[in-house]
């Protein structure tokens, strides 16, 4: 796969070229754009990077700050806004500078730390999706072992594994370059120069890595939620019945019911969202070598920046469907958050 990286190996030509550093050797070629146009893409990316920051920042602080707010789902959304948050502040901007320029100033390290980041937080947000699966499956379709299977120390667990395997996993695979094995000669002829920062697979790596950190965790999410709505449509009709008998204990836990299939449709939202993402870039990115790497770097660009939207459409998710995450935007942004034991706060009735 590769990523505007200023070669003009699959024909792209410009009709005066430029350099990204013009008085070395080997420098890859730099895109010119009409002002204009690099105006509207950085308007574009930088109205991006904006959202993501400040709507998941919005999420970091309703939950961390309120009480109410802290409970195992919570906390596994709290760590995925973090992970949308860093790939706002970290990835995203380099990212638009190597798309409008298609030059990369950082040197060769730092691309392969931004490289590695990239991959480590796409990969962490999926495994941070399929452990909020696995709570909801629980809370929905095993209520009553719940609690004693989704404690503090399964949550732990849940969110370390979360951020240490994709790390491991996305620095190891760049930093031992194993993402170009077996295609060495190719990339040194078409993609290395001074000045790009290309994100690069092979047959074998793009196949594998792709199939492990997205499709395969995919297929397991849409798997468990199509069993949490099998089970949410058979909750249902009992609780119609249920309701019938108007009894006080019946409806509360009635209630409580409707609250965590609530909680699981908003999340298989978010999950729906994620897939619709993403799919685009990892199709072509699994696809591509076996091409010929014929797939424009324009194209990988524009997939790579619908993907990245994901890490802004979470909180407005969010937003539409949880009242609670509402209320606390609407404290925070009036600063009633540094009123005494505004903690406490109660945000929905229990």
């Amino acid at each position: 796969m590769t990523v505007s990286n200023g070669s003009n190996y699959n024909g792209i030509s410009f009709t005066e070229t430029h350099f990204c550093y013009e008085s070395v050797s080997g420098s890859c070629e730099k895109f010119i754009r009409p002002l204009s146009i690099q105006f509207l893409m950085f308007l574009f990316m930088g109205f991006t990077i904006l959202a993501t920051m400040s709507g998941n920042l919005l999420v970091i602080t309703s939950i961390a700050h309120f009480k109410q707010l802290h409970t195992s789902t919570n906390y596994l959304i709290l760590s995925l806004a973090v992970c949308d948050f860093l790939m706002g502040v970290f990835v995203m901007p380099g990212s638009a500078v190597r798309t409008v320029l298609g030059c990369w100033y950082l040197g060769d390290f730092m691309c392969k730390i931004h490289s590695s980041a990239d991959i480590m937080l796409s990969t962490s947000s999926i495994f941070h999706l399929s452990f909020i699966s696995i709570d909801r499956y629980f809370a929905v379709c095993n209520p009553l072992t719940y609690r004693s299977i989704i404690n503090s120390v399964t949550i732990i667990i849940m969110l370390t594994t979360s951020w240490v395997i994709p790390a491991i996993f996305a620095y190891g695979i760049i930093f031992s370059e194993l993402n170009i094995k077996g295609s060495e000669e190719f990339f040194e002829a078409h993609l290395k120069c001074v000045g790009g920062c290309p994100l690069f697979f092979s047959q074998v790596s793009g196949t594998v890595s792709t199939t492990l950190s997205f499709f395969l965790p995919g297929l397991i999410l849409l798997c468990i939620y199509l069993k949490i709505y099998t089970v949410a449509r058979r909750q249902a009709r009992a609780i119609k019945q249920m309701t019938k008998q108007l009894d006080t204990d019946a409806a509360n836990e009635s209630r409580v019911s409707r609250q965590e299939r609530k909680g699981a449709k908003t999340l298989s939202i978010v999950v729906g969202v994620f897939l619709a993402s993403w799919t685009p870039f990892f199709l072509c990115n699994i696809i591509d070598p076996f091409i010929g790497y014929s797939v424009p770097p324009v194209l990988f660009d524009a997939l790579f920046w619908f993907a990245y939207l994901n890490s802004a459409f979470n909180p407005v998710v969010y937003a539409f469907f949880y009242s609670w995450f509402r209320k606390a935007v609407k404290i925070i942004i009036y600063g009633e958050i540094f009123h005494s034991n505004s903690c406490q706060m109660r945000l929905y009735v229990e």
